[in-house]
């Protein structure tokens, strides 16, 4: 069976790559509908319910708010784990010397939305939420590049792919050593003895996810106690799990096949509904607050300046090939400042503070929408008039971050 193009449309009117951050915008809608109306109360009653998971008196005890921070989102590391790993052999960021472009948009497009956080909130004392406009969110940036169809070069769009997949990398690095406060050093090793224990496991090739996922389970609860945020527990296994077994066949694919739909239509839009509720009451109070700013211009003026600037220079010293002109490289600059559910992650961690948590999630949203808007825009105009792909052509077997299920099937077949 062919891979249907990229442009195939979910019901009728949307394109299937569009349907995860489409699901992403309704279900923050819903938030907002929800804390805004008379069930406002028992939402937020219902995230500040505590309940512990394990044996009475040694199980782990939190909100639910931290148990959708702190466990979900680590099968959601889990997941970008599975990715970053896949690229990193076999796709984008396989070749190292064509990683390395994207690698360097990647890394100007963290540095420069944190350079204009700093110089909106730094010098106000909220310097702690650096990273918050750092971040991409991979699914929403590659569902709207999708809604251009196959407009897009697959040039351009493998090179918004790297470099979220780079971004993702770097705030991962940036949960793992920036928002950490404290550290127990006894679960420390206990916590490096359960990932030998994963090693182990990689270098006898076990193909079984659910035994991985059981280990994790024990290094999720080691590195809670640890101090150190437990979602990078979740890297730490999908780093384990083996590209091959000694059948041939691949755990990798197949657990990152299993897990797609629970992270993109499960698990993202639990941690949106929890996260992205903003109450209007007394919200515009904080629309000129630093962390407002500071979040909202990062992501839509601190990516495309970064990750622009980077690419050119970059690709000028390297005498690379850039993957489009100008406009383009920008345009695609401002999707990838769509920071949404991992832009609220990072937020969660930096402030603790209920309420500094409106202008939070007022800047994420903010930023993310005009980047979204001005990088729809911008493409729009400076893409083909027509399609980049030749009649029959498909989309790299190697396939960009979301696929369908028929595209998974031929993705599967074409392997060698």
């Amino acid at each position: 069976m062919a891979a249907p193009s990229s442009d195939q449309k979910f019901l009728g009117f949307l394109p299937q790559e569009a349907v995860p951050g489409a699901l992403l915008v309704f279900i923050a809608a819903l938030a907002m509908v929800v804390v805004n109306s008379p069930w406002g109360a028992a939402y937020q009653s219902t995230l500040s319910t505590s309940f512990s998971i394990g044996p009475t008196g040694g199980g782990v005890e939190m909100k639910l708010a931290y148990w959708i921070k702190n466990a979900l989102m680590a099968l959601f590391f889990f997941f970008v784990g599975l990715e970053l790993k896949r690229e990193m052999l076999e796709g984008q960021l396989s070749n190292p010397k064509a990683a390395l472009l994207p690698v360097l948009a990647a890394a100007g497009g963290m540095a420069a939305p944190a350079l204009i956080y700093g110089a909106f909130a730094g010098s106000a004392g909220f310097g702690k939420g650096w990273a918050i406009p750092a971040a991409t969110d991979i699914a929403f940036a590659l569902g709207v590049l999708s809604l251009l169809g196959n407009r897009v070069p697959p040039a351009l769009k493998a090179f918004l792919l790297a470099v979220a997949v780079v971004d993702d990398l770097g705030a991962i690095l940036i949960v793992a050593f920036f928002y950490t406060e404290q550290v127990l050093s006894q679960y420390l090793f206990m916590a490096v003895g359960v990932s030998a224990v994963l090693l182990v496991m990689n270098r006898l090739k076990l193909a079984s996810i659910g035994l991985y996922v059981l280990v994790g389970m024990v290094l999720w609860v080691v590195m809670y106690r640890s101090g150190i945020s437990p979602t990078i527990g979740g890297v730490i296994v999908a780093a384990c799990v083996p590209l091959k077994d000694k059948a041939g066949h691949s755990p990798l694919h197949e657990a990152e096949h299993a897990f797609r739909p629970w992270v993109l239509f499960g698990i993202m839009p639990v941690f949106a509904f929890a996260n992205a509720g903003i109450s209007l009451d007394g919200a515009s109070a904080y629309l000129t607050h630093p962390i407002t700013l500071g979040a909202a211009l990062g992501l839509a003026v601190g990516k495309p300046l970064g990750i622009g600037l980077m690419t050119y220079l970059g690709a000028m010293l390297m005498r690379a090939n850039k993957p489009g002109n100008l406009m383009q490289i920008i345009g695609v600059g401002c999707i990838a400042g769509v920071g949404f559910t991992m832009s609220l992650f990072v937020g969660a961690l930096a402030f603790t503070d209920p309420v500094l948590a409106t202008p939070v999630r007022l800047g994420v949203y903010a930023g993310s929408i005009v980047s979204a808007l001005v990088g729809l825009v911008i493409l729009t105009y400076s893409l083909p008039k027509t399609a980049s792909m030749l009649p029959g052509e498909t989309e790299d077997p190697t396939r960009p971050f979301i696929l369908a299920e028929p595209q998974y099937e031929a993705y599967e077949k074409a392997k060698p």
